[in-house]
């Protein structure tokens, strides 16, 4: 009897609006049955690596210089991920088919035709001796689309089927993915998600982000801040495909806004701005799937966010739908987004397209990624 063949291995990697470092995935995609995981990996950034990131989402001196250095540094700590996952999964470099490598955005302004993460691809495949596909938002956008979110087409393939589905990933933005029967996936940016937490967190506690949630529990949400926040920025009632990232969503927008309001209103406590600032990434997710899928049943929630069990709560709360981790059906819920581009790395590698129109407003299916051999 004929031995199956074994299907090839690859890495995604992923480092997002957080910018707290990259998580890594060895995975391989059967073409009958669900992804096999066979190590995950991460490595933070270091304190000088993330602040340079963050500085060059906005204008500055010597962007270019600056930004070809913060690429090489970003790449030494994909390289260093790769070669965990390497020997966590007991595999040689030879045997792995590529590299999916999303980058770092730095600039995402899809409406003026062009998005940018900071990447040196070329060098990753020098330094781990395995191929490399990169650039993957870039394609959708020259064809009219958003580039993002790219993961509505994975979370299809992963678990689509007779349930209404809601797939949320709570980063530093949050974007969900809508599978329902019958109907097109469709998918979107829905706005901050752990950003501004994460900011107002690290600006007050030093740490880097509200571990579960702890913050925002001592403190009580403001409504009439929370509706401000949401009144204000005319974003958020757009309709799909849309998109955001750091380019809109940034300190400046949040100080800004919590400046005017405490003008004229009482003074709030540190914990009730991050309760708030909580409540703003619930209730706005909450709209949105309310709004563009009422039937949903239940809300599978992957990336950093998942993990803060406050958040979780609210956003059951306001959906009336049961609210999990992508855990409690076989995806731990950090490794999500780096499996995410694994998968694109091997649609990239067989001729598939990666995109979904109807999720980023492209004119039509588009393979995705850039290829840079080892």
């Amino acid at each position: 009897m004929p031995i199956a063949p074994t299907p090839p291995l690859y890495i995604g990697l992923m480092s997002g609006t957080s910018m707290d470092g990259v998580d890594g995935v060895l995975a391989s995609f059967p073409d009958n049955g669900p992804p096999q995981l066979l190590a995950s990996a991460s490595q933070g950034f270091d304190a000088a690596l993330r602040t340079e990131l963050a500085a060059l989402n906005r204008a500055g001196d010597n962007e270019l210089e600056r930004a070809a250095l913060a690429a090489r540094g970003l790449v030494a700590v994909y390289a260093k991920v790769v070669a965990m996952l390497v020997v966590r999964g007991q595999v040689d470099a030879s045997q792995v088919r590529a590299i999916g490598a999303h980058g770092q955005t730095v600039r995402h302004r899809p409406e003026a035709g062009f998005t940018i993460q900071l990447n040196a691809p070329a060098e990753l495949a020098e330094l781990t001796g395995i191929a490399v596909i990169a650039d993957f938002r870039s394609r959708d956008v020259a064809a009219g689309g958003h580039g993002a979110p790219l993961v509505p087409a994975f979370h299809h393939a992963l678990f689509g089927g007779t349930r209404s589905r809601a797939i949320l990933n709570l980063g530093g933005i949050a974007n969900v993915s809508l599978l329902i029967p019958g109907k097109p996936v469709t998918g979107f940016d829905t706005g901050p998600a752990n950003l501004f937490m994460d900011m107002w967190c690290e600006r007050h506690t030093g740490a880097a982000f509200d571990a579960d949630g702890a913050l925002a529990s001592q403190g009580q949400v403001s409504e009439g801040l929370l509706d401000y926040l949401i009144d204000s920025e005319p974003w958020f009632s757009l309709a799909p495909p849309k998109s955001t990232g750091r380019d809109r969503f940034h300190a400046a927008w949040m100080d800004q806004r919590l400046q005017d309001w405490q003008k004229n209103h009482e003074t709030l406590s540190v914990a009730d701005i991050q309760a708030t600032l909580r409540s703003l990434t619930a209730r706005t997710v909450a709209d949105a799937v309310r709004l563009h899928a009422p039937g949903v049943e239940e809300m599978l929630v992957c990336g950093g966010g998942a993990y803060n069990r406050a958040l979780v709560a609210d956003l059951a709360a306001r959906l009336g739908i049961p609210v999990q981790a992508t855990d409690a059906v076989g995806v731990p819920a950090n490794e999500m987004e780096a499996l995410a581009f694994a998968w694109l790395a091997a649609m990239h590698v067989a001729g598939r397209p990666g995109n979904l129109p109807a999720v980023t407003g492209a004119r039509g299916l588009r393979i995705l990624g850039a290829y840079h051999p080892a």
